[in-house]
């Protein structure tokens, strides 16, 4: 069979195709390299389609999906701090690209589509762990635009029988994640900062909580929800992450102890947008598609660091 990949030359669409590929089937890669990266794809382009072209233009949208079994869309311009700074441009890409995708699906007759939702869509609920019957209270333009984009994969399911999927992703982080430029993750950004031997940037106490997912489990549950019953593909979220809260100095500290750095990290004002606590309850995805993470936090660090020691020399 042949998968689409949106945002495939990213970070997470760079392990997905990959992953795809290890499951014996074709890969289509449409990736327009606003923050893709064609070294993610190096050692496979032999064995995918590439599409260079962006998901907003209806024609290049449509090449891609022609001919395709499902789509996995996670082509999206993300960061909180990006769509602070020009919400514009992140609500066009992200919302706008999304519909363009669900028409082309619609109208060629692809009947899944798997979405990378976000867990910012949670915005500041007091309550934890975040249970995707909590309304959605964006606080980012970001988490604005991903929350309008799960609303459109609700109403293509109950207005088309699209059958789609919206993951909501809590943290992802591993091989391939973009560690430098003023949108880093923070994980690699960590990484990469102790490897040159400067002081990580923290904004605020460091005591925020995340529930960090390796990226493994991401790939995973995108191939579960693809293959889920079709009853269960309505387009309402569902968590993806571990179900465990980790905060940035607890980071920090095991990042110093397994690369062996002593450096005092620099701490600066918290960022607009930017959520205090975030963690995951994951029994809906659990019941809907089967997903529990085969990765925990420390195993996946500890795989994550020794890529980025191999690559960021």
């Amino acid at each position: 069979m042949k998968y689409l990949i949106t945002g495939g030359a990213g970070f997470i669409g760079s392990n997905l195709a990959r992953y795809v590929l290890g499951k014996g089937h074709d890969v289509v890669v449409l990736d327009n390299f606003a923050t893709g990266k064609r070294e993610n794809l190096v050692e496979i382009l032999d064995k995918i389609t590439l599409i260079e072209g962006d998901i907003r233009d209806r024609s290049v949208v449509d090449s891609a999906v022609s001919g395709c079994a499902a789509i996995f869309h996670e082509g999206a311009l993300g960061s909180v701090p990006r769509s602070v700074d020009d919400p514009v441009t992140s609500h066009d890409v992200n919302v706008n690209g999304t519909l363009t995708v669900l028409q082309s699906a619609r109208e060629l007759g692809v009947k899944r589509i798997v979405f990378a939702a976000s867990s910012s869509a949670y915005g500041e609920q007091p309550a934890s762990p975040k249970i995707e019957t909590m309304p959605a209270l964006p606080i980012s333009p970001y988490a604005a635009s991903k929350t309008a984009c799960e609303a459109y994969l609700q109403a293509y399911a109950a207005a088309y029988k699209l059958e789609t999927v919206s993951l909501r992703y809590f943290n992802v982080f591993g091989p391939r994640q973009d560690p430098f430029g003023a949108y880093a993750a923070v994980i690699p950004a960590f990484v990469s900062k102790l490897l040159r031997g400067e002081p990580p940037e923290v904004f605020g106490d460091g005591e925020q909580t995340r529930d960090f997912c390796y990226i493994e489990n991401v790939c995973y549950a995108n191939w579960l929800a693809v293959n889920a019953p079709a009853e269960n593909c309505d387009g309402r979220p569902m968590n993806i992450a571990c179900n465990a809260a980790v905060s940035l100095n607890q980071i920090l500290n095991k990042l110093k102890q397994l690369m062996n750095k002593d450096i005092k990290p620099i701490y600066k004002p918290v960022r607009a947008g930017d959520v205090k606590h975030s963690l995951a309850d994951i029994q809906l995805a659990n019941k809907k598609i089967g997903y529990t993470p085969l990765v925990h936090f420390d195993k996946g660090l500890e795989q994550a660091i020794s890529w980025y020691t191999e690559n960021l020399k």
